[in-house]
């Protein structure tokens, strides 16, 4: 395993190397029995008791403490060990290799989990090793720390996250916030260890509001599950990522989806925060009417922040109205420059329109592969429209639409004629990560997914370039996304195993990235920054922009507790 100091070091200086395998003990232990055999033999520092006055929790933790390896350390500590058979915790350094955030020893950690489950209840707090390992490593994710947490909370409401962040910062332990699991950039990672904490249990629709068009709910409600109970009430909430994304992980990474080119993104959606800070205090950030210009915007501060201000606990959405009538249309060109520029020029004539994605040639074939769709389609760069508003106003923009798409070259036009046959098209769409995955064998055993973002009239230029550039590569890779709004995603398959692809694929990813932010774009449009795109942000921003932004985080965060790792590095 990599040391501590070359793992966070790699970040800042190569945005794009990252860890890919399982955090592991040490190589001897065998992995079936990787925590038992801590349990009986480790002790903490200090006590000269028997093993078993360390407890079931201590043990754990000491044995996630050595998934790194040897000296690999979460907790940062002026304290050495003197017990032989407990590890040595050593100060964490931070990506340039000097002593920054001070976080509590061994144990500290299981002084916080024996108070937490005092105060809260023993199912609260969870040290299982299964648990552990599913909150801090990630199939879909382009980044994953050498580290897991040492412990997963559940808490049931808003004052027992209070309790927790008090207990963590008394004795300096990180918190993670937790909900779908399902962010690209390493967003949940635990590169300092610490308290992982999973909203599974607050996952309430605590109150629709219909008149007044707003819902207020909990962080663990999946965006789906609240249109279905919303569709009563002729509402809907408009932001559509990945089917397992929650409202809180959505708030942490100002996430969209491919409603955006209409309805904007999450930051255009959050009326107010119910918020606990790092040292357990309790804010709402806003009251509820739909506009205010009273005080700092700090709904709009939380909002993207991915945890690292504070952790959200209650969320005040906008709903609008369903649309009277929604129509989908498909059509194919015989270059994805065309594809684009369709894209735009369908943007800057005003036609009302929900939706535009982009799916590649690549893409299309996939689809077919996978064959979950139900027909057979043209493997050629093709749009996806969907069209929603009265039957009238559709109408006409269907008509403009094929109008526009025939000056570009266009190949086909399809448009559905009911209901069925736009749910027969539009999950061509839905289905475009799961048929790559199903044909994963022809482009190896890994998936890398990225997005970036452009102006609107750099987007055919900056898409045709990555295009050549993933074909070149010589790797199954697609070119699909929300190109409406000028966001657009890379999914390559490859093969860790193979010496060499890696770096290639990454080199590619960079240029694509660099690309973009010499077009004044983006790093990202939708998926944050996370770990994965440090590098980037400073690039991006600059040193000035990010040092206010430090300010901001250290005013609410002094000891570096709330997600750190993530966005940037504490200097």
């Amino acid at each position: 395993m990599k040391p501590s100091g070359l793992l966070t070091r790699r970040f800042s200086v190569q945005p794009f190397r990252h860890s890919h395998a399982r955090p592991q003990l040490l190589q001897s232990q065998p992995t079936t029995t990787r925590f038992a055999r801590w349990n009986s033999t480790s002790n903490p520092a200090g006590n000269n008791g028997s093993s078993s006055a360390l407890g079931t929790s201590g043990k754990v933790l000491i044995a996630s403490v050595l998934a790194g390896g040897i000296g690999y350390t979460y907790a940062a500590s002026s304290q050495s060990t003197s017990s032989a058979s407990a590890p040595s915790v050593a100060a964490v350094s931070g990506s340039q290799g000097s002593t920054k955030a001070q976080y509590g020893s061994v144990e500290d950690f299981q002084k916080a989990i024996a108070e937490l489950r005092a105060r809260l209840g023993s199912d609260t707090i969870s040290t299982d090793e299964e648990e552990l390992e599913r909150h801090g490593f990630s199939e879909w994710s382009t980044v994953n720390s050498d580290r897991f947490p040492v412990a997963i909370a559940y808490p049931h409401t808003t004052e027992e996250v209070s309790e927790i962040a008090k207990v963590c910062q008394k004795y300096r332990m990180p918190m993670i916030p937790y909900s779908g699991g399902s962010s690209l950039e390493g967003n949940f990672s635990t590169p300092r260890g610490g308290m992982t904490i999973d909203f599974v249990n607050m996952n309430r629709i605590i109150q629709v509001h219909a008149e007044d068009m707003d819902v207020v709910v909990q962080p663990a409600v999946r965006w789906m599950d609240l249109n279905v109970a919303l569709k009563e009430h002729g509402l809907f909430f408009p932001m559509d990522p990945g089917p397992p994304a929650m409202i809180g992980g959505m708030v942490g990474t100002n996430c969209s989806g491919t409603n955006a080119v209409r309805y904007g993104t999450m930051k255009d959606w959050v009326i107010n925060l119910t918020v606990v800070l790092a040292d357990g205090r309790i804010i709402k950030t806003r009251r509820r009417p739909r506009k205010t210009s009273a005080g700092y915007n700090l709904t709009g501060m939380f909002v993207g922040s991915e945890g690292t201000l504070g952790i959200v606990t209650e969320v005040t959405l906008k709903l609008a109205p369903i649309p009277e009538e929604t129509r989908v249309a498909v059509c194919s060109f015989p270059t994805i420059r065309d594809a684009a520029a369709a894209a735009r020029t369908v943007i800057q004539n005003g036609v009302q329109i929900q939706c535009i994605e982009i799916l590649d040639d690549v893409q299309m074939y996939a689809l077919n592969r996978a064959g979950g769709t139900g027909r057979t389609w043209d493997e050629l760069p093709t749009l996806f429209f969907k069209f929603s508003g009265t039957s009238a106003s559709v109408a006409d923009s269907v008509t403009l639409t094929e109008t526009i798409t025939k000056t570009n070259n266009s190949k086909s036009f399809t448009f559905a004629q009911d209901e069925k046959e736009a749910h027969e098209l539009w999950s061509a769409r839905k289905e475009a990560l799961w048929s790559m995955m199903a044909v994963r064998e022809d482009g190896g055993s890994d998936v890398y997914s990225t997005d970036t973002v452009v102006p609107l009239s750099r987007l055919p230029e900056i898409i045709e370039m990555s295009k050549k550039d993933l074909q070149d590569l010589g790797l199954f890779a697609s070119i699909l996304g929300h190109i409406g709004d000028g966001n657009f995603h890379a999914s390559v398959m490859y093969d860790k195993k193979k010496p060499g692809e890696y770096e290639k694929l990454e080199k590619v990813v960079h240029d694509m990235v660099k690309r973009a932010l010499e077009m004044d774009g983006s790093c990202t449009g939708e998926h944050a920054v996370g770990m994965g795109k440090k590098g980037f942000l400073l690039e991006e921003l600059g040193e000035e922009t990010i040092s206010v932004m430090r300010s901001i985080k250290r005013s609410l965060d002094p000891n570096w507790l709330m997600n750190p790792g993530k966005i940037f590095d504490e200097e």
